[in-house]
């Protein structure tokens, strides 16, 4: 699994033939670093398969979303419980300036060049909306997300940055934290709903941005697939925040195909071509955008300015007073607390039972 490895540094990309193993400080057995496949190759025969597999992909490398990367059209988005954004760059490795992963996509047979992907890994997309319902409860089905969403139509100037466990690409920040901000006295669930599945178009659309700027190459339709894909809402709302259009094929699971593609073109196999003349088109539903650049730029800048405000929740440097010093309270240790808590709690109860006695004599007299 070529993509797998390039995410573990177990490749040399210096190669031009093609990936080859290297040992990175990991700690890996000399078998874990050396066994490894092309995407398109009859397996050995000793896997104790009566079929020996054909192909061998990585989920979010299935050939690139099939014929798009092969063609080298496009960038194929999948929406899942995260996002993963790839563009082909061919037989060379593109190293990133702007927070990509440099991945192998494939290999189509061990005698052909391997090539190369920058791929852009948003953390949370799908699982907002399962947040949303098993953590807040406010929708029963991730299906009614939607509908809440449509019955909206809008954010209301509010921004969700789904930060949960930090920012992945193109940020890298572990010390994010989720926010949700610009709340108001009007703001409902159904505000809130449109914005999570806004944060997961805006995600997309700053790994777009980057890899822009990486490749130079201006993009002219996003290819989706993933079982988000579903949500028309969603859709619409990804054309509109990137101003292109979205595809999405018919079959939103083409992982899965791209894998099956991989196995029948193995050598021995045969029965399936992947000349890129020789595939057919896939039927697909496409979304146009339907708010102007503007509307678009300035929605967009708010969610940047709303990711700023998630950074540097979590962090492992000491408290700091105004001046950037260190404050005093951070280098008391916690027994200091605790011991003068308790002196407080005690001094307060007996000065209570003073003054209940004193009481007491002043009413026998």
């Amino acid at each position: 699994m070529l993509g797998v490895y390039e995410h573990t540094s177990s490749f040399n990309e210096s190669d031009s033939k093609g990936p080859e193993p290297k040992a990175p400080n990991m700690n890996m057995t000399d078998a874990a670093q050396t066994v490894f496949a092309p995407s398109v190759e009859t397996g050995p025969a000793d896997t104790g398969l009566s079929i020996p597999p054909g192909g061998t992909e990585a989920r979010t490398h299935s050939l690139a979303s099939e014929e798009q990367l092969l063609r080298k059209k496009g960038f194929p988005n999948r929406y899942g419980t995260g996002c993963f954004l790839l563009c082909n760059t061919g037989p060379k490795p593109v190293l990133s300036d702007h927070g990509l992963l440099t991945t192998v996509a494939y290999q189509l047979g061990r005698d052909k060049p391997a090539c190369y992907a920058l791929e852009g890994s948003v953390a949370i997309a799908g699982a907002v909306v399962r947040w949303l319902r098993d953590n807040l409860g406010i929708v029963k089905t991730t299906e009614e997300v939607e509908r809440l969403a449509a019955e909206a139509g809008t954010s209301y100037g509010c921004y969700f940055v789904p930060a949960f466990s930090g920012l992945y690409a193109p940020y890298w920040e572990p010390s994010a934290r989720g926010i949700i901000c610009g709340l108001t006295q009007f703001t409902n669930k159904n505000h809130i709903a449109f914005a999570a599945l806004e944060a997961v178009c805006f995600q997309t659309r700053e790994i777009l941005d980057a890899m822009n700027q990486d490749c130079g190459i201006p993009l002219s339709q996003l290819q989706v697939d993933g079982g988000m894909t579903n949500n028309k809402i969603l859709m619409q709302l990804q054309a509109d925040i990137l101003c292109i259009p979205v595809v999405k094929p018919s079959m939103p699971e083409t992982t899965a195909l791209g894998a099956a593609m991989a196995a029948g073109a193995a050598e021995g196999v045969g029965v399936w071509s992947l000349n890129p003349s020789d595939l057919t088109a896939v039927t697909c539903e496409r979304f146009e955008p339907q708010i102007n650049p503007e509307e678009s730029e300035y929605r967009y800048a708010r969610w940047k300015k709303a990711v700023k405000k998630s950074m540097g929740w979590e962090s492992s440097e000491p408290a700091t007073n105004e001046n950037g010093e260190a404050s005093i309270f951070t280098s008391l240790p916690l027994g200091f607390y605790i011991v003068s808590s308790m002196v407080m709690l005690i001094g307060a109860k007996a000065c209570q039972i003073i003054d209940f006695c004193k009481s007491g004599v002043g009413a026998d007299f």
